[in-house]
C-alpha cells in the first residue's frame, strides 16, 4: 500500500542539521531544475518573487530563505511538514512498528521534492503547487512529466491511497491500467440527516485516519478490501463507483 499526501503550507525550521542533498535518485536532475528556478527568483527583486510565489509582503523572509536552500540545515520530512493533517498523523509519536509501516508506505508529494518519503532529509521551502516559476513553468506540468514511473516504483503491485488535494493531484495521474487500484476520499460531516463536504477537519480526519492504519498494520490490495478495512477501524464509509482516477470513497463522519 502507497498513501500520498499534500506537503503541508507550514514547515518547521530546523536549526542544526545536514545540508540539502537532492539525492542521487531518479528524481535528483527534475528537483535540481525546480531548486534552480525558485533560487534565481528568490535572488532577484523579492517584490517579483512575493508576487510570483503568491504571498504576503510580510512573508519576505520566506523569499530570503527559498534563496539559500542549499545552505539550510535539514531534518526528516516527517519532521519539517506541519499543519493539520500533519499534526493529527504524529509521524513521530508512532511505535516502533507502525513508524517502520510509515518509513514504506506514507509519501508527500511536493512541489520542491516531487514524492518525498517520511525519513528523507529536506530543507523547509515555500512554493505551493499552483506556482509557475520563471525559467520552468508550472510546477505541476513539471513534475507530472516525471511522477509516473517513480509513483508506479513505490506503488509495486500494492493499492495507492490518494489523499492529496486537488492542487497537487495535478502532479500525477494515474493512467487507465493503474486507476482500478486507487483510492480517493472525500470526508463529509453528517449533521441532521444532511451531509456537508469539510475542509479544515478534512485534513484532520485523513491525518487520524491514516494513523490509525499505521497503527493496525493491515494492508489492502482493492478499493473493497480498504472500504472494508476502514470499516473495521471503525469509520463509516461508503465506496463510490470506479473512475479513471480510481475509486472514490466518502468517509462520513457526525463529530468533528
Amino acid at each position: 500500500m502507497l498513501i500520498l499526501l499534500p506537503p503541508s503550507e507550514g514547515k518547521a525550521r530546523p536549526r542544526h542539521g545536514k545540508r540539502l542533498d537532492l539525492g542521487t535518485g531518479p528524481l535528483v536532475d527534475a528537483r535540481a531544475e525546480v531548486l534552480d528556478a525558485l533560487m534565481a527568483l528568490c535572488r532577484g527583486p523579492e517584490a517579483d518573487a512575493v508576487r510570483t510565489l503568491g504571498i504576503g509582503d510580510g512573508q519576505v523572509d520566506e523569499v530570503r530563505r527559498n534563496a539559500l536552500l542549499p545552505e539550510l540545515p535539514t531534518a526528516p520530512a516527517e519532521r519539517i511538514y506541519t499543519g493539520v493533517l500533519y499534526d493529527a498523523l504524529g509521524l513521530t509519536t508512532l511505535d516502533a512498528s507502525a513508524h517502520r509501516r510509515a518509513l514504506s508506505r506514507v509519501a508527500t508529494v511536493s512541489s520542491l521534492y516531487g514524492v518525498v518519503r517520511p525519513g528523507e532529509r529536506i530543507a523547509p521551502y515555500r512554493l505551493g503547487g499552483g506556482v509557475s516559476l520563471p525559467g520552468l513553468g508550472g510546477v505541476a506540468a513539471h513534475w507530472r512529466s516525471h511522477l509516473d514511473p517513480v509513483v508506479r516504483d513505490l506503488a509495486g503491485r500494492g493499492l495507492v491511497v490518494d489523499l492529496r488535494s486537488s492542487t497537487y493531484a495535478a502532479f500525477w495521474r494515474p493512467s487507465p491500467d493503474l486507476a482500478h487500484r486507487v483510492v480517493t476520499m472525500r470526508v463529509l460531516h453528517e449533521v441532521n440527516g444532511r451531509r456537508h463536504v469539510v475542509s479544515h477537519f478534512n485534513k484532520a480526519t485523513k491525518g487520524r485516519l491514516v494513523r490509525g492504519l499505521l497503527q493496525d498494520g493491515r494492508d489492502a490490495r482493492t478499493p473493497t478490501a480498504f472500504a472494508g478495512l476502514l470499516s473495521d477501524l471503525g469509520w463509516r464509509v461508503e465506496t463510490g463507483r470506479a473512475t479513471r482516477t480510481g475509486t472514490q470513497l466518502d468517509v462520513v463522519v457526525r463529530e468533528l
